[in-house]
């Protein structure tokens, strides 16, 4: 055969060549659209999540044309930003051939505290209620509002003690933006005294000294990891730069509230804090990332770093802002700083550690809120106002979250060795009606233990002999008319939606646990082997602390299992 008369692809005889690239068309429109959200910022990859937002919050949702253009914008593949764009619950990417949400979401939260409060009537009470063409009603995991459970986000306005009457007098109000607490400005701070302490060590300050301060004080990290504060500064010191540092705002852990309670009423403790510790590591840059869920918080944020700008504390662009984007697994943190570098929050693998490779895998310092609350006001006040302050053989202070079926649910400040007999006397006692049950000591990773352990001092180091853990110190009460098994398949069906995904023990192993908890018997074997592979093969803390509800529920409430 002569090769003129072998046809192949590159031999077609029609002489027509395709008139588009593969794949999905940029779309003229659209692409027009996302420039002009995103201006003149610089197409950043590690800015994907800010430049999702952006498009969120303009058209309700993420088309995807729009997607499209994004990724053209910045130099990414569809799939790429298409995968990061499905990772977080916030965002909602439509496809062309699917309907665009409703112009109003109702977020409604299930947690625990909110259950107990009757946030699953008030679900299908609005769902039955709600027109689907203009509203929709979704479920949602904490929102960080336990203290005024049940709660809602009507757009960006919470609905504290929401009823059926509160939410359709704020849709007929058009009230769905965040409302602003009264909080402690630059300016209010600063005539008190505020970043003084800062300025002195700026000045003629040895971050050694400041190390011992804080070690002294017996300071740890406060976002339930526990690990002496000021032993991470040298960590990170003892690798090349340029290093970085890492709030951890993301506080999603169900019952926990704490972070937002400093923050909407003295956001300059944290932020004197935290550059304090960037001075003390020589940091090139903050970030701060902040759950999306706390959008008065962010906006307080925003509003005094600009002030801090303006005063002269920081450069322009020192300290960058992170939104989050909800995402539980972002409080664990590499996992957080995948998310800050615009990907899916998936945990890392482990070494190296962020401390020697953290973000831009650079060093980096990772600190909790409340850790650098405590670090401005040790470093002003002494290792004193801590280390002074003694209950039960146990030594500092801890910011405890209490809700559930108390008197007064709400932040309390406490001595680190109270008892829950303390914790719940400083919230007025039980909630009328109520007798003391059960409690969860640390959110739901630190899962229940029985009204009997009433005198185990509620610290770090004091609750792992009984299979538990203080966590964030996020204590819910339950009453004598709640049932341990279904408060243990609340925690197990949130760490279902939570998990990430990327190892299977933690995956299947909290999807399986759902399932097996809603039997009428539980099989106990089968759940202990379950619970076991869980523990010892999850990468993270996720899947590891995920089983703890039900081998304390096996453990101390086995009547009812």
């Amino acid at each position: 055969m002569a090769l003129d008369d072998n046809k192949g692809v590159w031999k077609s005889g029609k002489g027509k060549g395709r008139l588009t690239s593969k794949g999905r068309q940029l779309d003229d429109k659209a692409w027009a659209d996302v420039q002009g959200l995103l201006g003149d910022r610089l197409r950043s990859r590690d800015l994907l999540i800010e430049f999702l937002h952006l498009i969120q919050d303009k058209f309700g949702h993420l088309s995807a044309p729009h997607l499209r253009a994004l990724a053209e914008e910045m130099r990414l593949s569809m799939a790429e930003v298409w995968e990061v764009a499905t990772f977080y619950a916030h965002f909602d990417p439509i496809r062309e051939d699917e309907a665009t949400p409703p112009a109003l979401t109702i977020r409604v939260c299930e947690s625990l505290s909110c259950e107990l409060a009757g946030s699953e009537q008030l679900i299908v009470a609005l769902e039955s209620g709600a027109d689907p063409r203009q509203v929709r009603v979704l479920r949602a995991p904490c929102m960080g509002r336990c203290d005024t459970a049940p709660t809602l986000e009507i757009g960006h306005n919470h609905i504290d003690h929401a009823t059926v009457e509160k939410v359709t007098a704020a849709i007929a109000a058009g009230d769905t933006h965040a409302h602003m607490p009264q909080y402690e400005t630059l300016e209010d701070y600063r005539s008190a005294g505020g970043y003084s302490e800062l300025e002195k060590l700026r000045s003629s300050g040895n971050w050694e000294t400041v190390q011992e301060t804080l070690l002294t004080s017996g300071l740890r990290g406060l976002g339930g990891a526990g690990f002496p504060s000021g032993r991470k500064w040298g960590f990170v010191r003892a690798n090349a730069g340029p290093r970085f540092v890492a709030v951890n705002g993301d506080e999603g852990e169900p019952g926990t509230f704490k972070d937002r309670y400093y923050l909407e009423r003295t956001p300059h403790l944290m932020l004197e804090g935290m550059l304090i510790a960037a001075w003390a590591v020589e940091a090139e840059k903050c970030f701060i990332y902040m759950r999306d869920e706390y959008p008065a918080v962010l906006e307080i944020l925003r509003r005094e770093i600009a002030s801090l700008e303006e005063a002269g504390f920081v450069k322009a662009g020192f300290i960058d802002l992170r939104r989050g984007a909800g995402a539980y697994i972002c409080g664990e943190e590499s996992a957080m700083i995948e998310s800050i570098e615009g990907k899916r929050g998936i945990p890392r693998q482990r070494p190296p550690y962020v401390a020697q490779s953290g973000i831009f895998n650079m060093p980096t310092l990772v600190h909790n809120v409340e850790t650098l609350h405590w670090i401005t006001r040790i470093c002003r006040e002494g290792p004193q106002i801590l280390n002074s302050v003694e209950k039960n053989g146990r030594k500092g202070l801890r910011s405890y979250s209490v809700s559930g079926r108390v008197k007064n649910p709400g932040m309390y400040l406490l001595a680190a060795g109270s008892t829950i007999t303390d914790v719940i006397a400083a919230a007025d006692g039980m909630a009328e009606g109520h007798e003391f049950k059960a409690y969860q000591p640390g959110g739901p990773s630190s899962g229940l233990l029985p009204a009997s352990m009433h005198d185990v001092p509620l610290d770090f180091d004091t609750l792992q002999p009984h299979g538990t853990f203080i966590g964030s110190a996020a204590v819910v009460v339950l009453g004598h008319k709640d049932r341990a098994r279904d408060a243990a398949l609340n925690m197990l069906r949130f760490f279902e939606s939570e998990s990430c995904g990327q190892c299977t023990p933690c995956r299947v192993g909290c999807e399986k646990a759902v399932k097996l908890m809603q039997s009428p018997k539980w099989d106990a074997d089968l759940l202990n082997d379950l619970c076991d592979v869980m523990t010892d093969a999850s990468i993270c803390g996720l899947g590891q602390a995920a089983p703890n509800p039900i081998k304390l529920t096996l453990k101390h409430f086995a009547d009812e299992v």
